[in-house]
């Protein structure tokens, strides 16, 4: 497919290029093309069922997937591309299935539910986890923090068509307890759960570990760590038939990384009890990830001072040049809920380009 956009009414800035090195699978047809606006890298990916996604700086802007093939989705997005690099607002609507998974084709999950946690918005990598389990064909239960990330994530649940929507704040009592007795009543198992939340008061993340308060500490590790063994507990006997457990970690877990502070002292910590929980479990056939994505602009990494430096660090760092997006994490944890996974267990699975292999 040529990058030559078919509406020659709209006037182009941007100078499309053909990734020759885009590395997808043997007889994957996805094709990338790349534009250089300034300092900024942009990327639509497009596939031939007519889906696709336009990413600045490995954050994606927009995502369609209601095209009728790859040269249309190219197109449309090429227009949103431009209407971005003039400043113009982008309106594109929730996508009905995930960008690039062709869901009615790989169904490979079909039968098996699962709780997401985490999603806060279209940037979460818990929506991109969700997107890839449902495009696999699996049944969704999904959360919300509070009633104002409600309008954010309702859309997004349907367009999963999850079949349980429910509020879930860690730190309020009870509220975990009645997710899990709600998806015992309605479902009776469950297959998966994606734990993919963390939190640490501003001052604790912003100032040095040396200095942290109890009470900062213990409000780090209550959100970060510990919801996810309490969820492990209360999936423990949903998971009759196994199952499989995740949490998001990141690299700032085994290396000190600027500005993340307390969050990889806890996230140390959750990387821990994940080998642990492997251990018990693992007898009644579930197993435990930690998933640590590479850098990623979400909601979450908004805290982190001066993060942008640190993305542009790991797009120049990591072996394969490129930030990793919520869909990458979504697909890699996916495959490792298949039952062809069903001997790894308590790992730690990068998906981060390579970045962490590199001093």
């Amino acid at each position: 497919m040529s990058p030559a956009p078919t509406d020659s009414s709209v006037q182009r800035t941007l100078a499309w290029t053909t990734n020759q090195d885009f590395p997808v699978g043997k007889g994957a047809t996805v094709q990338e093309f790349v534009a250089v606006a300034g300092d900024n890298r942009y990327i639509i990916d497009v596939a031939p069922w007519g889906e696709g996604r336009f990413m600045v700086d490995g954050r994606e802007i927009a995502i369609v997937d209601r095209a009728k093939d790859a040269r249309q989705a190219f197109n449309d997005l090429s227009i949103l591309a431009e209407k971005y690099l003039r400043g113009e607002p982008i309106e594109v609507g929730i996508p009905r299935r995930a960008p690039l998974i062709p869901a009615a084709k790989a169904k490979l999950l079909g039968g098996k539910r699962g709780l997401i946690v985490g999603i806060a918005n279209e940037n979460s990598i818990a929506w991109g986890c969700a997107r890839a389990f449902r495009a696999l064909g699996t049944d969704l239960a999904v959360t919300y923090l509070n009633d104002k990330a409600k309008k954010h994530v309702d859309p997004l649940a349907e367009a999963l068509e999850a079949e349980i929507v429910m509020p879930l704040d860690v730190g309020t009592p009870g509220q975990m307890e009645s997710v899990f007795e709600r998806i015992g009543k309605e479902w009776g198992t469950l297959d998966f759960l994606v734990h993919s939340i963390a939190f640490s008061p501003k001052e604790a993340l912003q100032g040095r570990v040396v200095d942290v308060s109890r009470d900062g500490f213990l409000a780090t590790m209550d959100v970060s760590c510990w919801s996810f063994i309490r969820m492990a507990h209360l999936a423990e006997p949903l998971m009759t038939k196994g199952g499989s457990l995740f949490t998001m970690t990141y690299y700032g877990s085994q290396r000190v990384v600027s500005n993340y502070n307390i969050m990889g002292v806890a996230k140390a910590a959750l990387e821990s009890a994940v080998r642990y929980l492997a251990a018990e479990l693992g007898p009644k056939g579930i197993r435990v990830h930690a998933i640590s994505p590479g850098p990623l602009a979400t909601r979450a990494a908004s805290g982190i001072t001066e993060f942008d430096k640190l993305l542009d660090k790991a797009r120049g760092k990591a072996p394969a040049r490129s930030l990793v997006t919520i869909d990458d994490v979504g697909v890699a944890t996916a495959f490792l809920a298949h039952d062809a996974a069903r001997l790894i267990t308590g790992e730690t699975l990068y998906v981060d380009g390579g970045y962490h292999i590199v001093d």
